[in-house]
């Protein structure tokens, strides 16, 4: 360490600091443009002189080393002159149209000339012609730049890349990339560092955002996972060839990663900033190959807190059940798990099909729960889930909505008109399902379509589907939709369902084109027809898939609100009976598995405070390593595109219940993990120092 004052005031700095940021550092501000404390200094913007004991001139503080028994004053008439000078220089050749800027409020050009007080009216102003540029994330307004090198530094020297670059061209130097080439063209990375570093509106996101919405913006994939599982970081890990602590922060927050890494909706991917060069980042199939080539070394840091001697019966087990059941046996309480069905895993266990998720992957999961100490009961319905506070502290409803809707249209009492709920419980219990020989199934969702490719595996001479929505507006996973057409469902969208047509039995469904639709506020559908479109799909076989139900009524003891379990205040999981909590699919309806387990985990945080504990369910199993800035350069980086999907042969599909995807090599999961732009490391990247953070220091007279 070495001490030196200044201003007056005696501070400490480590050894090799600049002037500058010992200055910064100890609470007193030196204006200053071109300096980052994540970037090397080259002293280009002139304006952080100081007056030093002992050596004459002003000097750049960020050039100056920091030594023993320094004196430095950051303030005089000469230096102040000076730095106004150096300001003047730089805003005659900087637009002044501040308020058309999008940087506008947050530019750290505007705030120095609030604090230097100058102005450019004395020098001639000399404006460049810099065409802007828009590429993807990011815009470039290089009439705003003012040289300060900091993108330059950031690309270079923080990431390693090199892209940007100092140029001259007609004896004006400016920012660009080698050879003027587009960023996609140039080897950019698109991490964003320089966009994150420059201090004026040159070099912005495309897509605006306040400081309250920044991680959010910049880590999309995060932020659309309802668990917030850390996807950067077990790409990283995947990246660097290292699955076992990738697994580890999986399971930080998902208890059932290789059932996730099939049937998990990925929101993430919809949202991966990647999608906006080629192809989002296969986040869902990286996943799956980490929970089948990850170790379980992440067992050895589990949490297990000792018995609280409090009790919580969880009734259903389902994905929000079982995670419920298991977070609070981790917490220490004494947790019986009660489930109507011979099995675990609700839906997955008796909706999604095996071809999707096979049952051994499924079985080989849920037996983490009965390894965390829970008490299971299968095959034990509860009718009214409020008496079993006679023998529990705490009783949580995760029963989900396992009962399918019927649309009342003509004809829906038929005989052969199946619910599509029970059809694929029936299928996966290799019991009788009713199905004939032609089959239409009404509804656009996964469950529709896990009906219909059930139904072709079952032997169906026809399959359709008819749905509401257009084809491009179908709420089933775009690839759901795609392996049912190749494995020859037909597909009817955009279809009003007019009638069940049949005197005793289905003989058909008549459907009518649609031109669009909406919902009145009671929900009811308003359909825009089509005249003269009317006609007959033939069928022995209609299936509903149009929406699923709880299966509980008033009897059950507790508040309902429209069906559903209704819970007395906002943001928390309370029936109207003191002590009973809901959660999942009983509470809001149909949703996703992943969002299943993090109701389970704010259910089980809940009741956890419920019963004299903290709700802190978090663990920590893997790494906390530092990820390092520098990425280096990657040659055709932004064109790479998607592993395609492996899929069996369509006719090896419609056979039998096979899982038909095929997972990621571990060279496929690696240069898909590859292929990430490393949102997270612009997080990093510290924030410039502004005078207005200074406190006590103001603005030049």
């Amino acid at each position: 360490m070495v001490s030196l004052t200044i201003d007056g005031k005696q501070i400490r700095a480590e050894k090799g600091t600049s002037v500058l940021e010992a200055a910064l550092q100890n609470g007193v501000y030196i204006p200053h443009l071109c300096h980052h404390p994540d970037l090397p200094d080259i002293g280009a913007c002139r304006l952080c002189l100081v007056e030093c004991e002992g050596l004459g001139a002003p000097q750049l503080s960020c050039q100056l080393e920091a030594q023993d028994g320094m004196n430095v004053r950051t303030r005089s008439p000469g230096i102040d002159r000076l730095r106004r000078l150096s300001m003047e220089l730089l805003l005659a050749r900087h637009p002044e149209d501040c308020s058309t800027c999008l940087k506008y409020g947050q530019c750290e050009l505007q705030t120095l000339i609030q604090y230097l007080n100058v102005s450019a009216a004395r020098m001639h102003r000399h404006i460049r012609s810099i065409p802007k540029r828009a590429y993807p994330l990011f815009r470039h307004e290089m009439v705003r730049c003012v040289l300060c090198l900091r993108c330059v530094r950031a690309c270079e020297d923080l990431r390693g890349v090199g892209v940007l670059q100092l140029r001259k061209a007609d004896l004006e130097f400016y920012i660009g990339t080698v050879r003027d080439k587009l960023l996609q063209d140039a080897g950019c990375r698109f991490c964003g560092a320089c966009a994150e570093v420059c201090p004026t509106g040159a070099i912005l996101d495309a897509a605006g955002f306040t400081s309250a919405e920044k991680n959010d913006a910049l880590l999309p994939c995060v932020a659309n996972c309802p668990i917030r599982l850390d996807i950067p970081r077990y790409l990283r890990f995947v990246r660097e060839g290292r699955p076992d602590d990738a697994l580890a922060v999986l399971y930080e927050k998902l208890p059932f990663p290789a059932t996730l890494g099939r049937v998990c909706n990925h929101r993430c991917e919809s949202a991966c900033r990647r999608g906006q060069l080629t192809d989002p980042v296969s986040i869902r199939g990286v996943k799956r190959y980490i929970a089948d080539a990850g170790g379980a070394k992440w067992k050895s840091k589990e949490r297990k807190s000792p018995p609280t001697g409090r009790s919580v019966c969880v009734v259903g087990g389902g994905p929000a059940g079982m995670t419920a059941a298991l977070y609070l046996a981790k917490k220490g309480h004494r947790v019986t798990l009660k489930e109507a069905m011979p099995k675990l895993g609700g839906m997955l266990q008796y909706g999604i099909p095996p071809y999707r998720l096979p049952r051994d992957i499924l079985d080989a999961e849920t037996a983490c729960i009965r390894e965390a100490g829970v008490t299971v009961e299968c095959g034990c319905a509860v009718e009214r889930p409020a008496a079993l506070l006679a023998e529990y502290d705490a009783v949580l409803v995760a029963t989900g909505a396992g009962k399918s809707a019927r649309l009342p249209i003509p004809g829906s009492g038929l005989d052969g008109v199946l619910p599509g709920l029970d059809f694929l419980r029936n299928a996966a219990l290799g019991e009788e399902t009713g199905m004939g020989k032609k089959v239409v199934v009404l509804g656009g969702g996964n469950v529709a379509f896990d009906c219909a490719r059930t139904a072709v595996r079952l032997g169906a001479l026809s399959v359709s589907v008819a749905c509401l929505e257009s084809r491009e507006e179908m709420p089933a996973d775009p690839e759901e939709i795609e392996q049912a057409a190749e494995e020859g469902v037909a597909i009817y969208p955009s279809r009003s369902f007019e009638a069940i047509c049949g005197e005793k039995r289905v003989t058909g469904v008549r459907v009518m084109t649609i031109r669009g639709f909406r919902f009145d506020e009671n929900r009811n559908a308003i359909l825009e027809k089509i005249s003269g479109t009317e006609e007959v799909l033939e069928a022995d076989t209609v299936i509903f898939a149009v929406g699923q139900r709880p299966s509980y009524g008033p009897e059950c003891g507790l508040e309902l609100k429209n069906g559903y379990i209704a819970l007395i205040e906002p943001g928390s999981m309370k029936t109207s009976v003191q002590g009973v909590f809901a959660c999942g699919d009983a509470v809001y309806g149909t949703r996703s598995v992943i969002e299943a387990i993090a109701a389970g985990r704010e259910a089980a945080s809940e009741i956890d405070v419920f019963l004299g504990g903290d709700g802190d369910i978090s663990e920590t199993l893997s790494s906390e390593e530092r990820a390092g800035p520098k990425i280096g350069p990657a040659e055709g980086f932004s064109g790479l595109k998607r592993v395609p999907e492996r899929l069996l042969p369509a006719e090896d599909r419609r056979s039998g219940f096979a899982e038909c995807a095929c997972a990621l090599t571990e060279d496929g999961a690696r240069f898909e993990a590859g292929r990430c732009l490393q949102c997270d490391l612009r997080l990093q990247i510290r924030p410039a120092r502004l005078w207005t953070d200074y406190e006590g220091k103001e603005a030049a007279p």
